[in-house]
């Protein structure tokens, strides 16, 4: 079974999907992450602030971390060969990466998160925050930070 391993910078939660503005890149992230698991892949996401001790285990992400100071995560490895750093990529090449046919093109998602959605609604719109807030279905499931 093919294995990839993302080691994201440090964010505010395990996606970075929280907050009032959202970064695009790590909505589709997520919801690329999840498809992937849905085609059977093992997917590992690690974040540095949440665990740093996985970065300095991989011999391959500690050097990235001494030559960049963290300056080129995140950083993806498929079965431990290094695919791709200080970007992210679209689902495609992820596809590529793990011997998957590329998906079809033009792909919707829409995703919401612990403090705001993909649409960048402030957290009190949204009651999410407070635990009152039910997840709105979504297309694809993007994660979220709660």
């Amino acid at each position: 079974m093919t294995t990839l391993t993302v080691y994201d910078p440090a964010m505010c939660c395990s996606t970075g999907l929280c907050g009032t503005q959202v970064d695009q890149r790590l909505v589709d992230l997520a919801a690329d992450l999840d498809w992937l698991k849905e085609q059977g892949v093992t997917v590992r996401r690690y974040g540095l602030s949440r665990e740093p001790t996985e970065f300095a285990a991989n011999e391959t992400i500690r050097q990235i971390m001494q030559e960049s100071e963290g300056d080129d995560l995140p950083a993806f490895l498929v079965d431990g060969a290094l695919k791709a750093k200080a970007r992210y990529p679209a689902r495609a090449e992820l596809a590529e990466w793990v011997g998957l046919a590329a998906p079809q093109a033009g792909r919707s998602v829409t995703a919401s998160s612990c403090c705001g959605s993909a649409k960048a609604e402030p957290a009190a719109a949204t009651g999410c925050c407070d635990g009152s807030a039910k997840s709105a279905p979504v297309k694809e499931k993007a994660g979220s930070c709660c």
